[in-house]
């Protein structure tokens, strides 16, 4: 980044093929060494995707997914898309760690935040999310009550006119991914269609969108964030927030298996079509992270 113009390969070789933790040992050095501050180096040398992604990059977990909640709450108008993947595909450990990080980092509470930019049954599922009350998945499950869980669920929906949103949120938000997957089956055989018709029957907007993505992530958590991805590429234009935020925030832990569901769901590569969508610096840099594709 010193003298003329800058060296953008370098900054994709040395930023692109390290572990998070190396680079946040290369930004202290940075400082030590120069007295600069090195995410406001960057963002004064580079621009638009790039920048956006490479500044992406030197983010620490916890403190990124903050940021990243931070924009989508304080910019026009409440991004809800990003609220929605954060908090129902982050484990409860990790939202205690990222409500932390964004006190730090913004000196307010996350929950205030949430609770100023959003309203009625949405706001109530963000803020039971955000309690991390969801049980340990390594828990027992009681099979009684599993089967009191899918008849609540289904006396709460499909069973009488109008829908008991409470029951859904409680339910959704607060059992575990073990527990919830045999709801599901029994959910089925209950109402003999699955919970996610029932939810796009009986909900609309942002809660329709919070309680699928966590039925989805409960599911399979590779397949969501696929979809994510493929929604992001597919069609005109590239909605490059969430393109950069999945490949930023899923790199060093389910990548690949998010790539093979990947493939399954468009019928190419996930960096075949960062190919055929992106450009210039931000594309090699993306095509970095992705890794190959044997």
């Amino acid at each position: 980044m010193k003298g003329l113009g800058t060296d953008e390969q370098a900054i994709i070789d040395v930023l692109t093929k390290r572990s998070n933790a190396q680079r946040q040992q290369i930004s202290r050095s940075f400082k030590e060494q120069f007295g600069k501050d090195l995410i406001a180096s960057l963002k004064s040398e580079l621009s638009g995707k790039f920048e956006r992604l490479i500044i992406a990059l030197m983010y620490s977990p916890f403190k990124y997914d903050a940021k990243e909640l931070h924009d989508a709450l304080k910019g026009l108008g409440t991004n809800e898309g990003v609220i929605i993947e954060i908090l129902a595909s982050r484990t409860k450990v990790q939202i205690k760690e990222i409500i932390k990080a964004y006190k730090e980092e913004y000196g307010s509470n996350l929950e205030e935040d949430i609770k100023s930019d959003t309203s009625g049954y949405f706001e109530r599922m963000l803020v039971c999310l955000l309690q991390g009350e969801r049980d340990d998945p390594r828990c027992y499950v009681d099979s009684a009550m599993v089967l009191q869980d899918a008849q609540a669920l289904y006396a709460a929906g499909e069973k009488i006119r109008g829908t008991d949103e409470i029951q859904f949120i409680t339910i959704l938000c607060t059992r575990s991914a073990t527990h919830l997957l045999r709801v599901f089956d029994e959910y089925q055989k209950l109402a003999s269609k699955s919970l996610e018709d029932s939810i796009r029957s009986e909900t609309h907007g942002s809660l329709e969108d919070a309680m699928l993505a966590i039925v989805k992530c409960t599911r399979n958590i590779h397949i969501y964030f696929a979809e994510r991805l493929y929604h992001a590429l597919k069609g005109a234009g590239t909605c490059d927030g969430t393109l950069i935020r999945v490949i930023v925030s899923r790199s060093e832990i389910d990548l690949n298996l998010i790539k093979a569901e990947f493939l399954k769901i468009a019928g190419k590569s996930l960096s075949t079509m960062i190919l055929e969508d992106t450009s210039g610096d931000y594309k090699t840099a993306l095509l970095n992270l992705c890794g190959s594709d044997k």
